[in-house]
């Protein structure tokens, strides 16, 4: 840590990867260099990234600047939102059971199956052929 009023938390989801950093403040959420009602259209990503200060219920109390990359937008909400949650446990441990119970902890650790040659895609097959 930078300072003791500084928590970072990384989070990953799919090929996005999001570096979060709480600082206290209003609760404003700026996601690369841009609010995060800007950033996102989509309602549900923009109530993504907000659960884990609801769960917490440290709404308002934290300035997040978020730097993410990679993968589409919903990955990236998911991603930030695992970072936060990463950065709430820093912050205080006692946030960890609220976390835990609402499966935000872990990583989600599904990634894209390989293509496979001779298929179309990963799984599926050419159509088949009687005569």
């Amino acid at each position: 840590m930078a300072d003791s009023n500084t928590f970072k938390g990384t989070g990953k989801r799919k090929t996005s990867v999001a570096r979060v950093i709480l600082r206290p403040g209003e609760g404003e959420i700026i996601v690369n260099r841009r609010p995060a009602d800007e950033y996102f259209g989509r309602e549900s990503s923009r109530m993504i990234i907000r659960q884990p200060f609801d769960v917490t219920s440290t709404s308002g109390q934290y300035r997040t600047d978020v730097n993410v990359y990679g993968g589409g937008t919903s990955a990236q909400a998911v991603a930030i939102r695992h970072g936060i949650t990463r950065a709430l446990l820093l912050v205080d441990p006692e946030h960890r059971p609220p976390l835990k119970k609402a499966g935000f902890i872990t990583r989600d650790s599904r990634e894209v199956e390989r293509k496979k040659y001779g298929r179309h895609k990963a799984r599926k097959r050419p159509q088949y052929s009687k005569r």
